[in-house]
């Protein structure tokens, strides 16, 4: 028996027409330093069709072509983001913050035919067009110095005179749901970077969990800010979200840093953002040292990286900003879980909720398995990798060998569940917590030490701006834990006052005060247990990050590796 339902297929262009239409009003506000150029829904559409035609008439784009954007978070971006899917093509989102070599690699492998670039990255690109053997044509947004494009290869055009004079309306065509519609490639901190291929279907009902209750709850009310990058797994979900809901959009651009960051919200005033934790925790210090209203900030959500959970409380008690946590990755579109109280809740009640990476939607099925291979239960205890699986996650990696997908077994099941490389507990009702990568976790006499946690009780301290944890040998125990750690600025902003250092302190490379090593372990003594306090501990500028601003603990590692540190180690507490 078959349903009486009519087969319709669940595309981007429904999104950009139903946007562009219905919430025509809505608009789209690219920040340039100063001032704001602000652009409805309605033009946005109707400049995506333009794009559209520009791309097919004048560049010969053909369905399942790659269209690559190094872009920052702009309108014209936007633009891109429903054309060129909504076509037919794959939209291919750049990175601009991989190293060179990667980023000529990533091109490569997606063998793109355009690249669309905005005029201030043209740096950036002109180096490498040379080793972009598939790219035939560059689309330049914006002004920029194009003179560093003479002599290249690729055919150079202006982004506007391309859109000029043409229709403002575009057959979109009934595509198969399944079909590519962007491509996102991993950061690449181990090996190269992995190619994911996200459909029309899944962009689309990953768009509808965005704006539920249980995800980011935006509506047409709210002005979202969407700090995180549009080439960081489509920004969250947050365009085509926005679209489908008819959520205005600021676009920050290339203004990123936490000054900007600041007078932007002044101006604006966006009532809701997204980004990852480094970004947040520059932003409270920004505010400490200059502060601006930022009152009509209601919520943000933290994702990419477990969020120090002192972070969230400082944002709420001294701004009133609601920070809410978000587990996810390039693999799964990115939104996995959600961290929303359960009902009733308030207060300090909820906190341990708050802290967690949240429930998961239905889509969005979860499984935990133990060293010992077994499915581990949900009871809060017992910890595993997270597996998941469902309709907006990944089940293998673009461009695998000739006998078909890559689909590593460090990755994937034998079954076809992604393996996450998350370590962490479910609870009865739901609620993951993340303990850890399990490339990251220190296993210590057979027992499991969780770095994120060390990391979240450190960056508690006052005069903690960054730390991160590793494992490093030891003869005795296998594993132990490395800590190193960020002193933030002396002075009120930071939490304590100019008057004298702690107890035990120390002074750092700067000639600040700032707590011993000792009065860190013994700070960590009242939160951990004791075989779980460092033994080894040192002091660097900053804790080194990814290209999407997560810590990368491979390169600390390295350091180590190399005795570059400066490692000071400590007597070991007798448990």
């Amino acid at each position: 028996m078959y349903s009486t339902m009519q087969d319709v297929p669940l595309l981007v262009s429904r999104l950009l027409r139903h946007g562009s239409t219905v919430h025509s009003d809505s608009q789209v506000t690219t920040w340039t330093g100063g001032e704001a150029h602000r652009r409805s829904y309605g033009e946005t559409g109707a400049r995506a069709a333009q794009l559209a035609h520009a791309l097919t008439d004048e560049l010969r784009t053909e369905p399942g072509d790659r269209v690559a954007t190094l872009m920052w978070n702009n309108a014209e971006h936007l633009e891109t983001y429903f054309a060129v899917p909504s076509m037919g093509a794959v939209l291919h989102t750049l990175n601009l913050r991989l190293p060179p070599e990667q980023l000529a690699w990533v091109v490569n492998h997606a063998a793109d035919r355009v690249v669309l670039v905005n005029g201030t990255l043209l740096p950036l690109l002109a180096p490498l067009l040379p080793k972009l053997s598939s790219v035939e044509h560059v689309v330049v947004v914006g002004e920029g110095d194009t003179s560093v494009l003479a002599g290249c290869r690729p055919a150079v055009h202006d982004y506007e005179t391309l859109l000029s004079g043409r229709p403002t309306a575009y057959p979109w065509p009934d595509l198969a749901e399944t079909t590519a519609a962007a491509l996102c490639y991993t950061s690449g901190t181990t090996g190269d970077p992995k190619g994911v291929v996200y459909s029309h279907r899944s962009i689309y009902l990953h768009s509808l969990h965005v704006n539920t209750v249980e995800a980011m709850a935006v509506s047409s009310a709210d002005l979202a800010l969407p700090v995180v990058p549009m080439f960081h797994v489509n920004a969250w979900g947050l365009p085509h979200a926005a679209f489908l809901g008819g959520v205005s959009l600021l676009m920050p651009d290339r203004f990123l840093q936490p000054g900007p960051l600041a007078d932007m919200i002044e101006a604006e005033r966006p009532t809701y953002a997204a980004a990852v934790p480094t970004i947040w925790q520059g932003l409270l210090g920004e505010l400490a040292a200059r502060p601006r209203d930022i009152s009509s900030l209601r919520r943000v959500t933290i994702g990419g990286s477990t969020c120090p959970p002192s972070l969230m409380r400082e944002f709420q008690e001294r701004h009133g900003v609601k920070v809410e946590h978000a587990w996810g990755m390039t693999e799964t579109s990115p939104l996995g879980s959600y961290a929303h109280p359960p009902r009733g809740l308030t207060g300090e009640d909820a906190w341990s909720y708050r802290v967690s990476q949240g429930r998961f939607p239905a889509s969005v099925e979860p499984r935990l398995i133990g060293p010992d291979g077994a499915e581990q239960p949900w009871d809060g205890v017992s910890a595993g990798e997270l597996e998941v699986r469902g309709p907006w996650i990944a089940g293998a990696y673009y461009g695998g060998p000739e006998t078909g997908p890559d689909r590593p077994a460090d990755r994937f099941s034998p079954d076809g569940w992604l393996r996450t490389g998350d370590v962490g507990t479910i609870t009865a009702d739901g609620y993951l917590t993340i303990t850890d990568r399990a490339k990251d976790v220190i296993k210590s006499g057979g027992e499991w030490i969780s770095s994120v946690e060390l990391e979240n009780h450190l960056m508690a301290h006052p005069r903690i701006a960054e730390a991160a944890v590793v494992a490093v040998a030891d003869e005795v125990w296998g594993e132990r834990p490395l800590a190193a750690v960020v002193y933030a600025p002396n002075g009120d902003e930071a939490g304590t006052t100019s008057g004298g250092a702690p107890d035990g302190a120390a002074a750092d490379d700067s000639g600040r005060d700032a707590p011993g090593h000792e009065a860190l372990r013994a700070f960590l003594a009242d939160r951990v247990p004791r075989w779980q306090l460092p033994e080894r501990w040192t002091t660097i500028d900053e804790v080194p990050k990814t290209s999407v601003g997560k810590f990368d603990k491979k390169q600390l590692r390295a350091r180590h590796a190399a005795g570059e540190l400066g490692v000071v180690t400590l007597d070991r507490l007798d448990d």
